[in-house]
């Protein structure tokens, strides 16, 4: 069953590039833009990662905290933060519970073959743990700024 604007977020707690586990729990209080992405060091990836990086100080400023996850390494994702001084945590969902969780993990295509991925998906979730938005299939141009105004938007 897909999620809905209004739902309760799934909780998880899983690494991060630091090697400390986060959870939705330790967030509470917080909004939190939790974004979905396929690929640490891909073209697309590090386009989102880096606006979500340039826009972090305005997002701090309307209460969120940025929150990326997909199913590389923690070590990938250290190195991924490091060459890019990515300034927000990179959940490591190996096993991709959370992507399953989420409804982010669907069959895609490219050049005719079809597989399963992550399908690039950004939530909004409030203070209370509830999806306050959610961008499917997100086209990264422009789209840290429609996070922001989203933000905005919530007051």
């Amino acid at each position: 069953m897909a999620l809905k604007i209004g739902d309760k977020a799934p909780a998880f707690s899983l690494p991060t590039e630091s090697e400390k586990n986060i959870s939705l729990k330790d967030l509470k209080g917080k909004r939190i833009v939790l974004y979905f992405y396929p690929k640490d060091m891909t073209p697309g990836c590090t386009m989102e990662a880096e606006a979500f990086r340039d826009a972090k100080r305005k997002l701090s400023a309307r209460g969120a905290v940025v929150v990326g996850v997909s199913k590389d390494s923690v070590e990938r994702h250290q190195r991924f933060c490091e060459k890019h001084k990515l300034n927000f945590a990179l959940i490591s969902d190996e096993t991709g519970e959370m992507c399953k969780a989420y409804g982010v993990w669907q069959k895609k295509s490219l050049y005719g073959k079809e597989f399963m991925g992550i399908v690039r998906t950004t939530f909004l979730i409030d203070e209370k743990g509830v999806i306050r938005e959610i961008w499917p299939k997100v086209k990264v141009k422009g789209h840290a700024d429609a996070v922001l105004d989203a933000l905005k938007a919530l007051g």
